[in-house]
């Protein structure tokens, strides 16, 4: 595998205290993928379809995107709804990762097609393990099919 093979994990959290707990913990799990942290809606469908900032960046898609819902601008079901509703998106898997306990948005996420809806732990130690797990599976465990 070279280095091309190796595809990102675009986190998408607005927190810059919960993004940086994240990063830290998908880096002690070892992961070969590079993360990308973008803080809102707008900029993670930039990231996907290589616009604005992003606009010169290889244009493979990511392993797995890490979704918040309640950021500035676009919120994360927003861009769930967006990613399902494009073919190329489909595939790729997202995880809610957010503090939201609110029936709805967990019922919501569902309904769009979320893989995987993970509650923030308040505990560092629990939220550090959950982020290392999902890192884990998502971008290295977890074989999706290929892409086109």
């Amino acid at each position: 595998m070279n280095h091309r093979d190796i595809r990102t994990i675009l986190l998408v959290e607005d927190s810059l205290a919960d993004a940086e707990m994240a990063m830290e913990a998908l880096n002690d799990a070892n992961l070969a993928n590079p993360v990308i942290h973008v803080e809102d809606g707008v900029d993670c469908l930039d990231y996907l379809y290589c616009r604005g900032q992003f606009s010169g960046r290889d244009p493979i898609d990511p392993s797995v995107v890490l979704l918040d819902i309640k950021m500035p601008r676009m919120d994360g079901l927003e861009v769930l709804t967006r990613m399902r509703e494009e073919e190329r998106f489909r595939r790729i898997p997202v995880v809610i990762l957010s503090s939201s306990r609110e029936e709805s948005d967990l019922a919501r996420s569902w309904d769009l097609g979320v893989n995987a809806y993970v509650i923030k732990p308040v505990d560092v130690d629990q939220f550090f393990e959950a982020v290392r797990t999902l890192g884990q599976f998502w971008a290295v465990l977890n074989q999706g099919p290929e892409q086109d």
